[in-house]
């Protein structure tokens, strides 16, 4: 796919609902009892694999395009399939997923995906689910697929070598079922709090002091009735569209603006972007609002390991912000983008190198030496990676050249219809073509 230059972004949007609450929404309403609904459930190719990983366990969930219903079966009634689960490319649903199977007692699963899933770590929820007393074996490496044999689980205090808010929220989930007394799990950095807020929500007892989280076990969950806020990793690419490029003016409808999402915001703003954020308001448990977004003269900056968990899936959107800013921004504490869909510090590098960018890897992240123009513009391959796809799409539209996009269908992942709703906002539209 080709991504001409654009002049402005001008207009108004929505963007899908957060892609981490619709997975942990259509998990929770599971296992509750009752009749859930979600509303702006943000439909991709990662939650739409939650939703047939679901129905293989016997729940019943019923799209009818504009609100999702979910027939809750108790803390317990996860039926044992017939299959293995495949979880599509959803790094989030393996993880949590195997949280809550590892406490349907006596019934065993198997946990799969595609090559990409089975190539990421599955390591670090195996290891702490086995000392709750889970019956789980991972492939050669710690891999995918992973075997599940439920059983009674007890509580633990555990230490989270690495900052994940996806093996934190598997342990919570499995706290559920770990009878007498707490799961306790500390953070080395705060991460993404959702799971914990949505447990609040349907009754469970929660406990946050600081980075340290305790999950009480439960007999039942309460339903759940949510709006679900639009996804701030999906409004990102059109914020930086807008601010890189002259004329710009952007507004965004209902973004959710939990504070352990948005890092990237602040970095933005460091950087000397012009976003405001108005009409502020809860959005199922979550605070959201609106932004607006103008064109902007940018400054280098670093970004620390301490920010990381908080813009994670924005780094390579921020590499591309890096290059058209005055001076030279680091990127330092990243090295978990080695294992994401793709090395996403690799892809990253390469991928704008080839566009003109003065950007070199590190072990950890990345430097990249700015230059307050456009991009050269050019071609590169998003590996099979939504982010990377993404970024290609905002990077053709601040070049000179333009850029070919190879493997750009993988925005779909998270952001079905991203490359047309780009072009729609576009002044001088660019031509794109398959």
């Amino acid at each position: 796919m080709r991504v001409a230059p654009a002049q402005a972004m001008r207009g108004a949007l929505a963007v899908p609902g957060d892609k981490s609450i619709s997975h942990r929404a259509l998990l929770l309403a599971a296992i509750a009892e009752g009749e859930s609904e979600i509303r702006g459930f943000g439909r991709s190719g990662d939650t739409l694999s939650t939703v047939s990983a679901l129905r293989a366990l016997g729940v019943e969930v019923d799209d009818d395009g504009e609100r999702v219903r979910v027939g809750g079966v108790g803390l317990e009634g996860l039926r044992e399939p017939a299959a293995p689960i495949d979880c599509g490319n959803a790094g989030t649903l393996a993880r949590l997923l195997a949280g809550l199977l590892a406490g349907q007692r006596w019934r065993q699963f198997e946990l799969t995906g595609d090559d990409s899933l089975r190539a990421r770590p599955m390591g670090r929820i195996v290891e702490p689910l086995r000392r709750m007393g889970a019956g789980i074996e991972a492939a050669q490496g710690g891999r995918l697929p992973l075997g599940i044999e439920g059983r009674p689980l007890r509580p633990i205090r555990y230490e989270l070598p690495v900052a994940s808010a996806q093996v934190k929220s598997a342990l919570l989930l499995a706290g559920l079922y770990a009878q007498d007394g707490p799961t306790t799990i500390i953070e080395p950095l705060v991460t993404r709090d959702h799971t914990e807020r949505m447990l609040e929500s349907a009754g469970v007892r929660i406990q946050r002091k600081q980075q340290e989280i305790s999950v009480w076990p439960t007999d039942r969950l309460r339903p759940l009735s949510l709006e679900i806020p639009g996804d701030f990793s999906s409004a990102a690419p059109f914020l930086v569209a807008a601010t890189l490029l002259p004329g710009s003016e952007l507004r965004i409808a209902g973004v959710n603006l939990n504070p352990t999402r948005i890092g990237f915001l602040n970095v933005l703003e460091r950087m000397g972007a012009r976003v405001s954020v108005f009409n502020r308001r809860s959005l199922g448990g979550e605070p959201g609002g609106d932004l607006e977004v103008t064109h902007a003269s940018l400054v280098a900056t670093s970004v620390k390991a301490s920010e990381v968990p908080l813009l994670v899936d924005e780094l390579p959107l921020f590499a591309l912000v890096a290059a058209c800013a005055h001076g030279e921004s680091t990127v330092t504490g990243a090295a978990d983008l080695r294992v994401k869909e793709t090395d996403r510090i690799e892809a990253v590098t390469s991928a704008l190198r080839g566009l003109g960018v003065r950007i070199a890897a590190t072990g950890d992240g990345f430097r990249v030496r700015g230059v307050p123009t456009r991009i050269r513009g050019g071609r590169m391959d998003a590996a099979g990676d939504h982010r990377i796809a993404m970024l290609g799409g905002v990077a053709g539209m601040v070049s000179r050249e333009g850029v070919e996009v190879g493997g750009a269908e993988a925005a779909a992942i998270s952001f079905p219809g991203f490359f047309q709703l780009l072009a729609a906002l576009a002044q001088r539209l660019p031509l794109i073509e398959p």
